[in-house]
């Protein structure tokens, strides 16, 4: 699977144009800040705080086209909605080890 899907990501540079790259920027560094503070809610074990968390990153990602990362950010939402906190910190490190792929792929397309 790809780690990005290409028909989005088109729609969305033909919508913004001369901003695609400002969109780029902002969701790489909005993404880092989310992925942070993932990780100090997953310390905090606040799964109501983590399940919020991930259900904000996974709209950003999906609307940007990365589906791997958003079904990733997903499965952490699905966990703490059930009250599971196993093993979250590894599913963090499978969200940060993804949207390093995903940044690497939209800065090559900007």
């Amino acid at each position: 699977m790809e780690h990005l899907d290409f028909d989005t990501l088109n729609t969305l540079k033909q919508v913004m144009e001369d901003d695609f790259s400002l969109l780029i920027d902002t969701f790489v560094q909005d993404s880092s800040d989310r992925i942070a503070s993932l990780r100090q809610l997953i310390e905090g074990a606040d799964a109501n705080l983590i399940r919020r968390a991930a259900h904000s990153f996974k709209g950003s990602s999906s609307n940007i086209g990365a589906l791997q990362l958003s079904d990733l950010c997903s499965a952490v939402e699905k966990k703490a909605l059930a009250g599971n906190l196993d093993g979250l910190a590894l599913d963090l490190t499978r969200i940060e080890n993804e949207f390093a792929k995903v940044e690497a792929s939209l800065r090559a397309l900007d």
